[in-house]
């Protein structure tokens, strides 16, 4: 930071560093932070820029047909076709306009997606903590740092514990960098060696770290390679891959058939000029050539309707593959609970649980013993037992401007706002007890722990699960003194308490012996004192229980992983109706001692709740039912949760409480952390996916129906049934509104009451092939019959042409509603709910009444009115699509 004339901050120590950045170990005062947002504005990178409308305009003329068609717009004009020439342009502005409206509008839903979820960061300043936008970041700050977390600055280190970071984003290294706050290292080291700093832009894998910003926005390492790393563009979704592959063989054909049609056309008469411009319009009318971005508008619409629903996607694969998912494994704190933890017993050694009063995160309330009043002895218990819950403790809580501020793991908030419940204050606390060292809690260890020394001895305190602190412990606290331990009193409390749906944790402390320069960790846990049992409850969500109900009846099975005792687990499963037995819950335990891999296997099939599991073996559950055949969605909040989240089919992370490291891995973060917002994603996700299938099924369809009617001429002899300019309007008025309309396509009611879609299914299963196959059959067949009937009833080519014209309009019009469900009626659905789609297909025809009487247009066309009585009965003609799409649904659902 040139500002600041420290170019080297690896190269200087810690306090060095502090103090040429104007800043002290207690953090900027507001001041100083309010003039340093002037000076160097929000830490902010600049996004990948997106094409404006102009440039997406001029991208709709870079397909290859569209080539051609301009080409032949200028060929007509050379030879002073002036009618084709300026009808072919203006169908191609025309659509030009039409597909700029629709992905400039696309692109725009998708880029306010990303400001829904937001990265946030711990500061110090002026001596408290405050959890900020990281955006808010200046040079000097002093940030907090922990297993999960994105870096939002560069910085350098001021203290670690066990810090890990993935640097991958920079170097290219997948594997984890060890971080020393305590090292110097040489100015010219490269990123990988700056072992005292940490990069904006990286992820913490573990530890703990405080660190002092030294450079934001562009001024940081990321900021430097910026559009390198931000211009890349993503990956395309698997279905528009698919996609794109389809359109290219199907153009294969089309454009053979176009070329025979051509040849057959010419050898008939027709003019050069008017064979080239006949297979152009063909090929440009039949192929599908605007699926792909029919598609992306679809997937589009689909991400907008949910995120209204709480639910963001980061990869559009997660919309397709939510249509195959069969197990939802569910984290339960905060996902199927409230995540409002509140402390409602305390089981002290040899007594009764004390009940702790007051709701919600505010102090107010009191413990209350069963005979109502607490001895002295009992108090002094009670003061050592809140003593330990706060100061092995990672939370904050306090009393600003006129009201509780507390951040930090919803536990450790519990267990401040119970302590303050009886006089035991954060502050006051720790400034008896300062600490000198900790052990900071992580998934995979199960406990926390603190380093305080007073009057020179060291004092441990420890929080955590039973079965990893009693090894701890050797004694229990008594009313006077420490008792002998007795492991299986203080298990069957713990288990009568789990029992009863209370998630249960244990306190304990104790001196410790170290050497002068010897390290805090574990291995100096031993001998403690175990003080007693905290009995915290969370409650369910009160949509939970239904949202598991849905999920069975739509094919979906549910588990849940918890790192809670079994007996707590299989309370709230009960209630959840996930299990009914103890049989089906499976611990992390016994995950270990399964023989072998089948075995394990056997084990995960049968459980719906897994219990004492480490997050290592989310990834194993996650692999062994996938082997099963299930086709996976994992949810999970940790940093340690990213390799199950990687290997399910949909990894769902959490948008309030998940770090960041679990928001970066998944395809979706749920903004509310609800498991009701989970099953609201499988649900539009089905809605989605069938509405992809709308689009594809009317487009494909309906070209293929005009290769029909081309074939039929061309093997009956006939005159062609519609000329080029013609086939070029029908492709403008059809399908430039009605097939993107689909998408809008509201849910018909029944997504959750269907089986999950097989992974292995194709998009053109033998559904979409039959109703393909018959609806094109019947468009052509028919057309072609009243083509060949107005021809042999005296009509005129252009007459007959006129009414087989008229006729395509509305029968593609019709299509258009049977494209709405492939299985229900089209006579028991509402046309009012999808309000687009009604005023484009009336649109559509509208328009092309008014060409009919408007003289120009009327005489590129070849077209002229036609009398009420004729449009109804052509129309009646065209419901005959509806009687046989009506009749093939009926047909299936019996033979089904």
């Amino acid at each position: 930071m040139s500002a600041y004339n420290i170019s080297s901050p690896h190269n200087e120590p810690a306090d060095a560093v502090i103090k040429a950045l104007g800043s002290s170990a207690e953090g900027l005062d507001r001041v100083e932070v309010e003039e340093r947002v002037k000076r160097f504005g929000p830490n902010v990178l600049p996004s990948a820029k997106q094409p404006g409308a102009v440039r997406i305009f001029l991208h709709q003329f870079t397909s290859p047909l569209i080539y051609i068609l301009l080409a032949a717009a200028g060929i007509s004009l050379l030879i002073r076709e002036w009618s084709d020439g300026v009808f072919i342009s203006g169908v191609l502005l025309l659509n030009a306009i039409i597909g700029t409206i629709q992905e400039y509008s696309a692109q725009r839903a998708a880029a306010s997606l990303k400001q829904l979820v937001r990265t946030n960061a711990r500061v110090v300043r002026g001596g408290d903590t405050y959890e900020i936008s990281a955006q808010e970041l200046v040079p000097g700050d002093i940030v907090l740092l922990e297993s999960g977390d994105k870096v939002p600055a560069d910085m350098r280190l001021l203290t670690t514990l066990d810090l890990e970071v993935d640097e991958s984003l920079l170097t290219g290294e997948s594997e984890g960098v060890h971080k020393d706050a305590e090292k110097i290292v040489a100015v010219d080291s490269g990123l990988s060696d700056r072992l005292n700093m940490v990069f904006a832009g990286t992820l913490l894998n573990r530890g703990r770290s405080r660190g002092v910003v030294v450079a934001t926005a562009l001024s940081t390492e990321l900021g430097r390679i910026a559009e390198a790393v931000l211009g890349k563009r993503t990956a395309r979704p698997p279905l528009l891959i698919r996609m794109d592959r389809f359109v290219k063989r199907v153009t294969v054909l089309i454009s053979g058939v176009a070329v025979l049609l051509a040849v057959v056309a010419l050898t008939r008469g027709m003019a050069l000029n008017e064979v080239f411009l006949l297979g152009v319009a063909l090929a440009v009318s039949a192929i599908p050539e605007g699926l792909p971005v029919a598609l992306t508008i679809a997937l589009a619409i689909g991400m907008q309707r949910m995120a209204r629903r709480n639910v963001i996607v980061r990869r559009l694969v997660a919309v397709e593959a939510l249509g195959s998912c069969t197990f939802i494994a569910t984290d339960k704190t905060g996902t199927l609970t409230e995540n409002q933890l509140t402390v409602r017993r305390i089981v002290l050694p040899f007594a009764e649980p004390w009940e702790v009063t007051g709701e919600s995160m505010q102090p107010q309330g009191e413990i209350v013993t069963p005979a109502g009043t607490l001895t002295a002895g009992e108090n002094k218990q009670l003061q050592r037992f809140c003593r330990a819950a706060v100061l092995a403790n990672e939370g904050f809580l306090a009393h600003r401007d006129h009201g509780w501020t507390y951040h930090g793991d919803a536990v450790d908030v519990a267990l401040l706002v119970m302590a303050h419940k009886v006089g035991v204050v954060q502050a006051t606390t720790a400034g008896s007890f300062p600490e000198t060292a900790s052990i900071p809690f992580e998934s995979q260890r199960m406990f926390s722990a603190s380093l305080s020394t007073v009057d020179g001895v060291r004092y441990a305190f420890v929080k955590g699960a039973l079965e990893r602190l009693l090894p701890m412990c050797s004694s229990m606290a008594g009313e006077r003194a420490p008792l002998p331990l007795d492991c299986s009193l203080i298990e069957d409390q713990a288990h009568a308490m789990a029992s009863q749906g209370y998630r249960v944790l244990a306190l304990a402390s104790g001196r410790v012996h170290l050497a002068p320069q010897e390290k805090f960790t574990d291995a100096h846990l031993n001998d403690l004192t175990f003080l007693g049992l905290v009995c915290m409850i969370d409650p369910l969500r009160s949509e939970a229980k239904s949202a598991v109900a849905m999920c069975h009846r739509a094919g979906i099975e549910v588990a849940m992983v918890t790192g809670d005792h079994p007996a707590t687990a299989f309370a709230i499963a009960r209630e959840l109706e996930l299990v009914d037995s103890p049989d089906r819950i499976v611990t992390g335990r016994a995950l270990r001692k399964a023989e072998n891999q089948a075995a394990a296997d056997r084990l995960i099939h049968r459980a719906r709740v897994f219990a004492r599991v480490e997050p290592q073996q989310k990834v194993e559950i996650v692999k062994a039912l996938q082997r099963n055949g299930e086709f996976v969605a994992v949810s999970g909040d940790g940093a340690n949760d990213a390799p199950a989240l990687r290997a399910a089919q949909v990894g769902v992370a959490m948008g309030k409480s998940g770090t960041d490291v679990a928001r970066e891995t998944a395809d979706l973060i749920i903004t509310d952390d609800n498991f009701a917002s989970i099953v609201a994603g499988v649900e539009e996700g089905r809605i989605a996916y069938g509405n992809v299938r709308k689009v594809i099924f009317l487009l494909i369809s309906t070209g293929a129906s005009e290769l029909v009617l081309f074939i039929l001429a061309l093997l009956a002899g006939l005159p062609l049934p519609l000329l080029a300019v013609q086939l070029l309007w029908l492709n403008l008025v059809t399908n430039g509104i009605q097939d993107v309309a689909l998408a809008f396509e509201p849910a018909e009611g029944d997504e959750l009451r269907k089986p999950p879609r097989p992974p292995s299914e194709p998009i053109f299963n033998r559904l979409m092939v039959e109703r393909v196959i018959l609806s094109a059959l019947m468009i052509g067949i028919v057309a072609f019959l009243l083509f060949r009937h107005l021809l042999g009833s005296g009509y005129s080519v252009d007459q007959a042409r006129n009414g087989t014209l008229l006729l395509m309009v509305l029968f593609e019009n019709i299509h258009a509603f049977n494209s709405r469900s492939e299985t229900c009626s089209l006579f028991r659905q509402n046309p009012l709910t999808n309000p687009f789609l009604l005023f484009g297909v009336a649109g559509a025809q509208l328009v092309h009444i008014a060409a009919m009487y408007l003289p120009w247009i009327r005489d590129i066309l070849a077209i002229q009115p036609v009398s009420p009585q004729n449009w109804l009965l052509l129309l009646a003609l065209a419901t005959s699509l509806a009687a046989v799409m009506e009749i093939h649904k009926i047909v299936r659902r019996r033979w089904h």
